[in-house]
């Protein structure tokens, strides 16, 4: 019988991918969706969201 709880190294490994890839697939459909936001450096705050990863 192959154990039905996962370990908790499968856990961590599997929600550090999943958190990872959705928040580049969020910081890529930005980039897309406004190209302005690059060049404007008016609030830093957008720039350092961006920059963070």
């Amino acid at each position: 019988m192959p154990q039905m709880a996962p370990l908790w190294w499968e856990v961590l490994f599997f929600l550090f991918i999943t958190s990872f890839i959705f928040m580049n697939t969020i910081i890529y459909y930005n980039k897309i969706i406004n190209p302005k936001q690059m060049s404007d450096t008016k609030n830093p705050n957008i720039n350092q969201f961006k920059w963070k990863w």
